[in-house]
């Protein structure tokens, strides 16, 4: 478990009631921010602090892994961002007395980070943090000064908890259900390709014939997966296009969807440097896809870019 602080000021109310908090991957002008960076690092089970208005109200879990997302609706805040960055699911709880961390400077001073403090050693909050990583000792002092912080317990369906996500998916589906561009039987299929099923599937079957990683061929043990999530998809041709999908036994259809695999263009999987040696080894990887490796076609190699650069965990 690791500690997190996130500067709030100007997304506080949408984050915190949205259960997640977002940043774009890069700064405007393309270069790197180790702040937005961190948003990669975040694990299930982290705590994150919420600082705003100079004070700790809120704490929360990480529930999920960084996923690309688009941005969400600020209400005309951060209008300078990226329309894409990262989102964090975080189950917040609302402290009932706020923690002043500038009435604790003396005790926080010693134990700030020597590179990318979230405080000044003034006891003041820094702009141009936005996530930021806590030392021990520094969540130390901050939990003594308010039990609430040391008491955060996993809420109910912690390891499947991603519900901003499905509130994105759901939004994107709303639209498509409101848009009088599409007639119903489309509507329909749409909504099909979001849970892997419908024409997409079908689309997906006449392309694929098995599990490229197991080499199982019955359709029953399979499911079929977006190369460009759903969600991601810049057309509603993307979300039933079969090139864009994977049939994959259900275990490596979730590594692939939360990015701790991917493939090359000639059909090699890619193993994220995050995804545990011990838990590669005891599925078999990578020996096991070597008699299944076969290259894609050029009607897959934009969607496998795309899964390549947004989705897989570096």
């Amino acid at each position: 478990m690791a500690f997190w602080w996130v500067n709030q000021n100007q997304t506080l109310r949408d984050e915190i009631q949205g259960g997640f908090i977002w940043s774009p991957k890069r700064n405007k002008n393309g270069s790197f921010n180790r702040f937005y960076e961190n948003m990669k690092l975040v694990e299930p089970g982290d705590v994150i602090l919420s600082f705003a208005d100079q004070r700790i109200g809120h704490v929360g879990l990480a529930t999920d892994r960084a996923v690309t997302n688009a941005k969400p609706d600020f209400g005309g805040r951060g209008e300078h961002w990226d329309q894409e960055g990262w989102l964090v699911p975080v189950a917040w709880t609302k402290l009932s007395v706020p923690v002043r961390p500038k009435t604790l400077i003396k005790q926080l001073r010693p134990t700030l980070p020597t590179k990318y403090a979230p405080l000044t050693k003034d006891g003041n909050g820094l702009q141009s943090v936005y996530l930021a990583a806590i030392p021990v000792p520094m969540a130390g002092v901050l939990m003594q000064a308010s039990p609430e912080l040391g008491n955060t317990s996993k809420p109910v369906g912690f390891e499947i908890e991603n519900a901003p996500v499905r509130r994105v998916e759901d939004q994107i589906e709303a639209a498509i259900r409101n848009d009088t561009t599409i007639d119903s039987t489309e509507k329909r299929e749409l909504a099909l390709a979001r849970r892997g099923q419908g024409k997409f599937r079908q689309n997906l079957e006449q392309i694929e014939g098995g599990c490229r990683l197991t080499g199982v061929c019955d359709r029953r043990f399979l499911r079929a997966s977006h190369i460009k999530p759903w969600r991601l998809c810049g057309t509603n041709h993307e979300r039933l296009d079969g090139y864009n999908g994977l049939l994959l036994t259900p275990t490596f259809d979730h590594l692939f969807d939360k990015g701790y695999i991917s493939f090359s263009d000639e059909g090699v999987i890619l193993l994220s440097d995050r995804f545990p040696g011990a838990v590669q080894a005891s599925l078999g990887l990578p020996a096991a896809q070597v008699t299944n490796a076969k290259a894609f076609t050029d009607a897959h190699k934009g969607y496998l870019a795309f899964h390549r650069s947004k989705v897989f965990l570096p």
